[in-house]
């Protein structure tokens, strides 16, 4: 018998709230986190917008100690220890103090690209030959692992410690990788999730593809338009999201809060044929990849209650929305509920799995499914696919019981989550 997998804490650094409580109102009432960079601007980008978490009010000293902060200058390591540590925090355990670490507790957490400003910072310093004053820190900020590693030397954990990357599905296959060495009894405990760093030296490539938004510099909250027909890119965020995964035994053995329970999932790859590329997805590995995960976790098409797309505001929504109706064979009213969370923090990238995540678990702990910002004109080619009350515009209180996530990222890569409430 394989252990089950249920969520006990959750913690999140994004660009709409940081923190449970504000993430979770911001969601409920569709507040918007992208913005306006006058920095972007200098720097001629075409899109001066994006989604950034806002720490400045952040008591950093809680998270890390006086010698951490020295010199710290990397964003996204900053985003996913907030999110870390608040999310085991959140499960209600304990850092260890002890010389011994914690044998069953530990971490996957992933990241794209890892402390870019202190790698630029560092280039500077080279250059100029001050090799010396790089400082002791500057490979384990830039290093991509940095990220686990910092939060398995905070949290005193002795089990797998490492970081996966896996462009945009990263968090949501951290989850996943996670789940499954629970699941086999390798661990009691996993932190798992995601970070992504902000700022122009991460966002400057999709902008030279010009596949943001250029006209939204103006009104930033209108421009992430998922399944909308004035979709005209995603607008690029940053962040980081954290969940505490753990054995049910070891959850009831405690007396934790159970916010719900992990399934199963799966990932695969497109390959790059047809029809899918380096940007592109083969719809059929799509379609793959949301069946093995539903076969995985036992789990009929027909179960699948609301589903949290990748759904990126781009052209390719509409293909997105097919391939989840080949994949279950539904259609009109017998489709899903379906919402993007992408509308109000962006494209977080890397990070966006495991934000997004983080959202799905408080729809299911809260009974309700978030509102999707900025399609009230969805898209024709949805419309011809799902009724338009299946995008719900307000969010609604739903006896929903078990959603599907998926994250599809480049490289043609793709990862599907089954979660559920819980039930004994």
């Amino acid at each position: 018998m394989k252990n089950r997998v249920v969520v006990t804490g959750l913690g999140v650094c994004a660009p709409n709230g940081v923190g449970l409580e504000n993430f979770s109102k911001a969601l409920n009432s569709g507040q918007s986190g992208i913005k306006f960079f006058s920095e972007l601007k200098e720097l001629n980008f075409s899109c001066q917008i994006a989604g950034k978490p806002n720490i400045e009010n952040i008591d950093l000293n809680q998270y890390f100690s006086k010698v951490q902060l020295k010199d710290l200058n990397a964003n996204g390591l900053l985003y996913g220890v907030i999110a870390g540590v608040d999310a085991w925090n959140d499960a209600t355990l304990e850092k260890s103090t002890a010389e011994t670490p914690d044998w069953d507790a530990g971490i996957i957490f992933g990241t794209g690209i890892l402390g870019v400003d202190k790698f630029r910072e560092s280039i500077y310093k080279l250059d100029k030959g001050d090799v010396r004053r790089l400082g002791s820190t500057s490979v384990i900020q830039t290093m991509a692992s940095g990220i686990s590693a910092y939060l398995g030397g905070i949290l005193g954990c002795g089990n797998q410690v490492t970081t996966n990357s896996s462009a945009c599905t990263t968090g949501t296959e951290a989850i996943l990788m996670g789940f499954e060495r629970i699941q086999e009894g390798k661990a009691k405990r996993m932190l798992v999730g995601s970070c992504s760093d902000s700022g122009p030296y991460v966002w400057g490539g999709f902008d030279a593809m010009r596949i943001l938004p250029r006209n939204y510099n103006d009104n930033p909250e209108a421009a992430s338009r998922p399944m909308s027909a004035t979709a005209a890119g995603f607008v690029p965020g940053s962040g980081a999201g954290a969940l505490v995964l753990e054995s049910l035994e070891s959850a009831l053995e405690r007396g934790a809060k159970i916010y719900g329970e992990i399934l199963g999932g799966a990932v695969n790859s497109g390959g790059q044929r047809a029809g899918g590329s380096m940007t592109a997805p083969n719809n059929t590995a799509v379609q793959r990849c949301i069946q093995e995960a539903l076969s995985n976790a036992a789990v009929s098409a027909d179960a699948i209650d609301a589903i949290n797309g990748h759904l990126t505001a781009t052209s390719k929504d509409p293909v997105e929305i097919d391939n989840w109706k080949q994949a279950l064979q539904r259609k009109g009213g017998e489709f899903p509920y379906i919402n993007s969370f992408k509308s109000q923090i962006g494209h977080c990238l890397a990070a966006a799995g495991s934000i997004e995540c983080v959202g799905t678990m408080l729809q299911l702990d809260q009974q309700v499914l978030f509102r999707n910002a900025n399609c009230e004109d969805v898209h024709p080619d949805i419309l011809k696919l799902v009724p338009t009350d299946k995008i719900p515009k307000k969010t609604l209180n739903f006896p929903v019981k078990i959603i599907a996530k998926a994250s599809f990222g480049f490289g043609d890569v793709n990862a599907c989550l089954i979660f559920s409430t819980y039930t004994e």
